[in-house]
């Protein structure tokens, strides 16, 4: 509050005017701790990611997809081996009969993801 003392009439804005500003730094922080953990999920994929010649893990890249003055979605992607992604991730048929075996990694860095943001928000709320 800016004033000690206020009028019962202005009461209502004084308490919009907190609601707001604690609004707005909560979205600050949401933001904040959505663009870790996406940067945490890609570092993860990367890491973990099978490694023949490396130029799979280093395709993952972060993008925001959408971001508006409340909300923010950000999309972890491989850039130029996107084709690899869901093969390695399941395994997949192979010509000749039978099936190649898969590489978790995806799924794994994304539940890590997902409960470092639960955490960073519960932090960040309080």
């Amino acid at each position: 509050m800016r004033q000690s003392k206020i009028k019962v009439d202005e009461l209502a804005k004084e308490i919009m005017d907190g609601l707001q500003e604690y609004a707005d730094l909560a979205t600050e922080d949401m933001k904040k701790a959505v663009r870790k953990s996406g940067n945490v999920a890609k570092k993860d994929i990367a890491e973990n990611a099978p490694k023949r010649t490396g130029k799979y893990g280093k395709s993952w890249n972060v993008k925001t997809t959408l971001e508006t003055s409340t909300a923010m979605t950000v999309t972890v992607h491989s850039k130029t081996q996107y084709q690899l992604a869901h093969l390695l991730e399941f395994g997949h048929a192979l010509r000749q009969g039978g099936r190649t075996r898969a590489f978790p990694h995806i799924e794994p860095a994304e539940q890590r993801a997902a409960e470092m943001l639960e955490r960073e928000v519960e932090a960040a709320l309080k």
